[in-house]
Parts: C-alpha cells; sequence; structure tokens
C-alpha cells in the first residue's frame, strides 16, 4: 500500500493522520465534559479536576500540531474522486462537512490554548512548552472572548463530526461502497475516476458557517460576562503622605506554579517623619478582599474556605514605622478573615522632596489564616504566599 495518495485511494499516511485525528477527538471530547462538571470542593477533588482539565489541554495542543501537520501533508496529495460526482448536492454537502472539520480542527484547540495562555492559575498543559503564547496577554477579559470562541466552536466541531460518521454510515451500509473502505488501511478496490477537483465554494461556506455561529453566539449574549461583584468600594482616607500610585500583589503557588493577583481597591493612611528616631511614623493600610484577580482561580479565593470575602470584605495592616539599617520596616499586626497575626514588613524607601517609593516584601503562611483548610498540604496549594507592595506617596502641604 502506497504511502501517498492515489486519484482513486488514500494512502497510508493519510489514513493515519485521520484516524490518528479520530483516536484524539473521542478522547479530548469527554475529558473536557467530565473535568468541566467535577466538584472542586476538597483537595483530592480539586487535584482530580485540575489532572483531567491538564490532559485535555495536553491532547488539544497535540491536536493542533497534528492537525497542521495533516493540512500541510494533504496540500501536497491528489485527493481521490468522489464516487458518486453526479450527486451534487452531496458531493458538496461531503465538501462543506470536511471544511469544517479542517478548521475546526485548528481552530479549537488554538482558541482553547490562548485561553489557556491568557489567564494564570489551575491546570497546567504537560508538554514542556511553556504556559504561554508569544502576543498573548494575561488578561482576564481577554481570556474569557477565547474561552467563548473555543466553546462556541467546539459545537460547530461536533455537529460536523456527527454529519461526517453519519455520512460514513450512510456509504457503508445504504450506499455499500468503497468510501469508509478506501480510508482503512489495506488494500481496497475502487473504481476508477478523476482525482478530486476542489473550488472555492466549501471553504467559503464552511468560513461562513463558523461567522454565523459565532454572530449567533454575540447575538445571545454569549461575549457579555459578568463582572464579579467586588463589593462596595472603600472609602478615601486622610493622610500625611497620600498615596498616588501603587499596587499590592499576591503570589501563591498552585500545582507548582506561581500565579500572581493584585489587589485593585485598597487605602492607606501613612504618618511618617524622616528626620525622627524611634518610631517614625505609622500606617493602616485598608484593602478590599473582593477587588482580587487571582487568574482562573480567583472565584475560588473569595470563598468560604479561603478569603470568604463575602463575610470578612476587607483586611487591614496596622504597623509603626521603624528604621533597620539601611532600610525600614513597618512591625505591626495583619488581619484577615478575623485573624489578627503580628507581621514585619521590611521595605526600602527612596525620599526625593516631597515624594517617596516604596517597595516592599514578606512572606506569610496561609494557614496562619485559616485559609485553604480543605488543603491541608502543598500538593495542590502552597503553604507560603508571598506579598509584593509597591507605592508612590507625595507629602501633603502643611
Amino acid at each position: 500500500m502506497p504511502a501517498s495518495n492515489t486519484a482513486t485511494l488514500y494512502g497510508t499516511v493519510t489514513k493515519t493522520f485521520h484516524w490518528l485525528t479520530a483516536l484524539l477527538i473521542i478522547t479530548i471530547i469527554p475529558l473536557g465534559l467530565i473535568a468541566n462538571d467535577l466538584p472542586y470542593e476538597t483537595n483530592a477533588q480539586l487535584a482530580f479536576k485540575a489532572q483531567l482539565f491538564s490532559f485535555h489541554k495536553t491532547l488539544g495542543v497535540i491536536i493542533f500540531a497534528v492537525a497542521l501537520a495533516r493540512i500541510l501533508w494533504a496540500l501536497t496529495q491528489t485527493k481521490p474522486g468522489a464516487l458518486h460526482p453526479d450527486r451534487k448536492a452531496e458531493t458538496m454537502l461531503a465538501e462543506v462537512v470536511h471544511w469544517l472539520l479542517y478548521i475546526s480542527l485548528v481552530a479549537v484547540p488554538l482558541t482553547g490554548w490562548i485561553h489557556h495562555a491568557a489567564t494564570t492559575g489551575f491546570a497546567p498543559i504537560l508538554l514542556p512548552i511553556g504556559q504561554s503564547l508569544p502576543l498573548v496577554p494575561k488578561s482576564e477579559g481577554f481570556a474569557d472572548v477565547f474561552a467563548t470562541l473555543h466553546w462556541i466552536w467546539s459545537k460547530v466541531m461536533v455537529a460536523s463530526i456527527l454529519l461526517h460518521i453519519a455520512g460514513a454510515l450512510k456509504h457503508q451500509f445504504v450506499d455499500k461502497d468503497a468510501t469508509l473502505r478506501r480510508m482503512w488501511f489495506g488494500q481496497t478496490q475502487a473504481p476508477a475516476l478523476p482525482a478530486h477537483r476542489g473550488s472555492l465554494v466549501a471553504p467559503i461556506a464552511a468560513l461562513g458557517i463558523f461567522a454565523l455561529a459565532t454572530a449567533a453566539a454575540a447575538a445571545a449574549g454569549f461575549f457579555s460576562h459578568e463582572t464579579r461583584t467586588a463589593g462596595p468600594a472603600l472609602a478615601a482616607v486622610s493622610s500625611e503622605w497620600a498615596v498616588t500610585d501603587g499596587a499590592v500583589a499576591i503570589t501563591v503557588t498552585q500545582f507548582g506554579s506561581p500565579v500572581t493577583g493584585t489587589f485593585a481597591d485598597w487605602t492607606s493612611a501613612i504618618s511618617f517623619d524622616p528626620d525622627a528616631t524611634g518610631v517614625m511614623g505609622n500606617v493602616t493600610t485598608t484593602i478590599a478582599i473582593g477587588s482580587l484577580q487571582l487568574g482562573s482561580v480567583t472565584s475560588q479565593a473569595m470563598g468560604a474556605d479561603f478569603f470568604d470575602a463575602e463575610t470578612f470584605p476587607t483586611a487591614t495592616f496596622a504597623a509603626n514605622i521603624i528604621a533597620d539599617g539601611d532600610g525600614y520596616v513597618a512591625d505591626g499586626t495583619l488581619s484577615i478573615k478575623g485573624n489578627t497575626v503580628p507581621v514585619t514588613l521590611p521595605f526600602a524607601l527612596t525620599i526625593v522632596g516631597d515624594t517617596a517609593e516604596m517597595t516592599g516584601t514578606l512572606n506569610l503562611d496561609r494557614r496562619t489564616f485559616e485559609i485553604g483548610q480543605s488543603m491541608s498540604d502543598e500538593t495542590n496549594l502552597a503553604f507560603g504566599v508571598g506579598v509584593n507592595v509597591t507605592l508612590s506617596a507625595t507629602r501633603s502641604a502643611q
């Protein structure tokens, strides 16, 4: 049996691509459906759910690579002619379905991959290729768009697969011709027919179907994602040093990979005299827990087992500022989820005129604040949490 196609039969390489793709597809679709419906309330449940999603994503990347290789191979090959060229409508429908399959085998895994690359956290791809893609920003809005496209286009792919299977079964059991047999391995007798001559009608029609499906989804509101309610904004505070810019970020380690998020809403009341000795001032920082964006695990982080944002909407850091060698420390307490714990934040400070620039980092143990109690080991979520604070402030006029 030849490796390349002829005008009558498909070659070994084409058949291998066809059945390899079929095997991958019938594996990845159930994986995604099952993983999506699994609970993740306990450590073991989350680990299993993430593992299935990792397998699903990894197979998606493999399907994308196989699809590209298959398309490149097909471009170099003669395509056997249709066994019933006189049935023009049926032949055209088969061509459109084939193009829907080709497009979806590239578009569906690619949109899923982009969604994964645009967000942070949860199930990693189990290939040595990293978790990011060039030109794809880490953006939840961007990720939501491609997650929606992935969902919509996967439905087009499933419909195309069902039509493809229905057509193959019709040829096998109704027409009783060689359509299915000539895609299987081994020698097959097929009538001598002219090689397939393609046209632009089928690919244009397939692209039109994708466009219609996307437009219908947009009209139905599938792209209108509701913004998670972060709670009421914090009230402004009076301060000797007014914060003009800055960020409060945390980094957790999930499944061995760092996931960084930031709190969008926080206030700091700062009193500080750079010429004082001993206690040089104090700071009180209030953080709106609901304003945290932590990649794909943001909603989970708000839950009762973690920050419990509904019951404990804010965290508070209150400390005295003391010189410490060439730097400074803010020595005080941090209150999260009803737990008040002594904390010392070392930081660097630069003051030029009436403008101050500060950066500080510290490491916390989530167990100290009863966060993630169901995750009693570090298999899924590490105990350590890194905190990074940066801010710019200007001294108020006296």
